[in-house]
């Protein structure tokens, strides 16, 4: 098996290709502008330099050089340990997804639902909704249950209307695959009332 086509160092090994290992903005030896609007390792404001010469001052100080604006004229980096700026960044993404899934909750629904099964479920969406959570209704047609796509909005638009006082709604149900799904926001408590627990009447059943 020959390299041929294949990207070299100019030593006769294989060069990395550009994208595939790299991650992250680039930094150091990769930044090639001829110069830089440079950030100290304390946010102090260094000016615009020569990049080899702002390279130069963060290996002084054994840190990294690193393209924090890409777009900018000239481009901004900023003095700072990579390794540390990458882990910092990885929690802060790692906190911001858990943030937006705590506050998003769901309740799933069958087209064949029963009437205390449905009652259960709606009085777990209003305990979310009452507690500020963002709400998804969703709804999975299992095998022939597909031919029945009618009685499955049906379920949906029932939950919705009898959720309409706690949560208003941000997307109506759509057909996705095999689940119907639609999404609501809690409402304020201002001019809310307080209801007991819903007891739903039957869903209706195809054919009745």
């Amino acid at each position: 098996m020959t390299n041929a086509g294949k990207p070299t160092d100019g030593r006769g090994g294989r060069r990395p290709e550009r994208g595939r290992y790299d991650r992250g903005p680039r930094r150091n030896e990769r930044i090639r502008v001829p110069e830089v609007r440079v950030i100290g390792p304390e946010g102090e404001q260094l000016g615009i330099l020569e990049t080899r010469v702002a390279l130069q001052r963060a290996k002084e100080l054994g840190l990294d050089l690193v393209e924090v604006a890409a777009t900018s004229d000239p481009p901004v980096c900023r003095i700072l340990d990579y390794g540390k700026f990458k882990y910092d960044e990885g929690k802060k993404s790692k906190g911001q997804q858990r943030s937006n899934a705590s506050r998003f909750k769901e309740v799933k629904f069958r087209p064949s639902v029963d009437v205390g099964d449905y009652g259960t479920k709606v009085r777990h969406a209003i305990a979310f909704l009452s507690k500020g959570f963002k709400l998804k209704i969703s709804l999975l047609f299992r095998g022939r249950e597909m031919a029945h796509q009618d009685l499955g909005f049906q379920v949906v638009q029932r939950a919705i209307n009898d959720l309409q006082e706690f949560g208003s709604l941000d997307s109506p149900p759509r057909l996705a695959g095999r689940s119907i799904g639609a999404t609501m926001s809690p409402r304020t408590q201002h001019g809310r009332r307080r209801t007991q627990a819903i007891v739903p009447g039957p869903v209706e059943q195809e054919g009745n």
